[in-house]
């Protein structure tokens, strides 16, 4: 860790409220990455909560499911993890869920124009 990093947060430390405290000294506490990176990671959720209006003809199937599949893994990773980071978990299984929503919507679409297509030549006969 940087002194100047270190030296700032002890600064900070000394303006948290006393009952804040256990979260600023906590090991995945706002003074560690385990904090920050889950915090940052939540752009990921916002985006995939603006892309629930997107036209499932334009959801890649292919990108959603690595995105929703990485969201899985690191759920479980960070209950595997000493300390258990509840935050790295909130946000990786709503990336997750939102992700394997959009595969959901972008397989029924493609099973509704399949279905199209094979009904459309039965009613030109």
């Amino acid at each position: 860790m940087s002194v100047v990093y270190k030296n700032t947060m002890t600064k900070i430390g000394k303006f948290v409220p006393e009952k804040f405290q256990p979260l600023w000294n906590h090991p995945a506490g706002p003074q560690t990455i385990f904090f920050w990176a889950p915090a940052f990671k939540w752009g990921l959720v916002i985006a995939g909560l603006g892309d629930l209006q997107r036209p499932a003809n334009q959801l890649s199937i292919s990108q959603s499911s690595a995105l929703g599949v990485t969201g899985l893994i690191w759920t479980r990773y960070s209950l595997a993890i000493t300390p258990k980071n509840w935050s790295l978990f909130s946000v990786n299984l709503f990336v997750a869920l939102t992700s394997l929503y959009q595969v959901s919507r972008a397989i029924m679409y493609q099973r509704e124009q399949a279905a199209l297509s094979a009904a459309s030549p039965a009613k030109e006969k």
